[in-house]
């Protein structure tokens, strides 16, 4: 037996693959070797994959302020709101109650949900995003601090959120762009164009709400009197979504799923504002 074994151990030394001198046995892998002498037979294994990096959100590195008009506790301190303050064309309240639709929904209340509904939409995206306040059970700010929290952030856009208050018959959206005054608006009247007819498109394909009727040419109106625009030294824009006395548009405003829709469709037009 121990002649035979010697014998064996020959041919193994010759032939190494026969009798599993690479170390792996018939099983190895195409291209493995004997191991060198004196030392241990390895095997080799395929680099780990390396992940790849996360994709970039389309709105990184912008910032947004977002301008819920009014507020939900404006009616209870008169005095604040109606302060006469400077807009540069004119003197003008502080601030307003809003309107509201015929069963009493308030404007105020449409404004602050449809705007944190943009937020989540706009943070998903990468965007920072800022309100002008934090709360609707509180009083203003008034329009000449809304202005300047959007100059203080240097907000790539900022929008301000609103729904009108017109005749029952009146029907349709119009957003509200700057004209020029010789007043630190004029630098970005034009890019403030170009937000709003972003924002027109976006929002009519989004919504389906047709323009105005009443106010403005194809959804455009621009305006020298609004201390929200005249004192911005970013692009920004009013957004008036509807008629609120209107009574078709009224039920879409009450309606959170549509409410969600307008929060879609104004992100839509900013996202195409900046990224063109």
């Amino acid at each position: 037996m121990r002649a035979l074994s010697a014998s064996v151990l020959a041919v193994c030394g010759l032939i190494a693959s026969a009798c599993g001198g690479a170390g792996t046995g018939l099983g190895s892998s195409p291209g493995s070797g004997d191991a060198p002498a004196g030392q241990a037979a390895t095997t080799s294994s395929a680099p780990a994959p390396v992940a790849a990096p996360p994709k970039a959100k389309p709105l990184e590195g912008k910032v947004i302020v977002i301008d819920p008009g009014h507020n939900g506790g404006n009616f209870r301190n008169p005095k604040a709101i109606n302060r006469q303050v400077d807009v540069l064309t004119q003197k003008k309240a502080c601030d307003t109650t809003g309107t509201q639709t015929a069963n009493g929904y308030p404007e105020a209340a449409f404004t602050w949900d449809v705007s944190n509904r943009m937020v989540k939409i706009l943070r998903s995206r990468g965007a920072t995003v800022e309100l002008t306040r934090k709360t609707n059970d509180g009083v203003g700010p008034c329009i000449t601090e809304r202005a300047a929290i959007g100059n203080k952030a240097k907000a790539d856009a900022a929008i301000s959120v609103h729904a009108d208050g017109s005749a029952p018959a009146n029907h349709g959206f119009h957003v509200i762009i700057p004209k020029k005054i010789n007043g630190p608006v004029d630098p970005v009247v034009g890019e403030s164009n170009k937000l709003g007819l972003s924002v027109r498109a976006a929002f009519a394909k989004g919504t389906g709400l047709p323009y105005s009727t009443y106010i403005g040419s194809k959804a455009l109106s621009y305006r020298n009197d609004l201390g929200g625009l005249n004192l911005s030294t970013v692009p920004k824009i009013f957004i008036e979504c509807g008629n609120m006395k209107n009574a078709g548009e009224a039920a879409k405003f009450q309606d959170p799923r549509f409410r969600q829709k307008i929060a879609v469709a104004l992100a839509n037009g900013l996202q195409h504002y900046l990224k063109a």
